[in-house]
């Protein structure tokens, strides 16, 4: 499915609708009513003093996005971008703030439904173990999909960050 295709389908999108991508050999799904956009990996403006995972900024129609590796998030191999490398435009809420972030994800692929039955909660994997960024395990076929919450990936002080960046360049303005 090219990339056009599944942003057709995101246009025509219901409450249980999931975009699904790959990062680094693992099959994701993001919720697609916090999907803007979706947009080809170009070029990004490096930010000095800012963690690893926040690759740079992209201007977006003027507006300065920040991106976020989710690979390098996630301490995942980082692998070089190529042609099928995408950022996905999410806007989440995050403490009674709109943040809008972009998503470094190796390709997108489809746009599938999954019906709230076909979701299980998130396993229980210890105290020491974080699991809040994952929204539950969609059933498909023989195995999960993880579902992430954007929301919740970030820790408060990192989306300070990234929501100071966003402030900083739309003051500037």
């Amino acid at each position: 499915m090219s990339l056009e295709d599944v942003i057709g389908e995101i246009d025509a999108t219901e409450q249980d609708q999931h975009l699904m991508f790959d990062l680094s050999s693992e099959e994701l799904a993001v919720p697609v009513m916090n999907i803007r956009e979706i947009i080809r990996y170009g070029k990004l403006t490096k930010m000095p003093m800012v963690p690893d995972f926040i690759e740079g900024v992209i201007n977006l129609r003027g507006n300065v996005v920040p991106v976020i590796n989710l690979s390098s998030k996630f301490g995942l191999i980082v692998k070089e971008a190529d042609k099928r490398t995408c950022i996905i435009i999410m806007e989440v809420e995050v403490a009674d703030d709109s943040v809008v972030m972009g998503i470094v994800v190796d390709k997108v692929s489809q746009v599938i439904e999954i019906p709230d039955s076909d979701i299980e909660p998130t396993p229980s994997l210890g105290a020491k173990i974080q699991t809040n960024f994952i929204k539950g395990m969609a059933r498909i076929d023989d195995g999960f999909i993880i579902i992430l919450d954007i929301s919740q990936v970030l820790s408060a002080e990192e989306v300070a960050i990234v929501s100071g960046i966003h402030k900083e360049a739309t003051v500037e303005d």
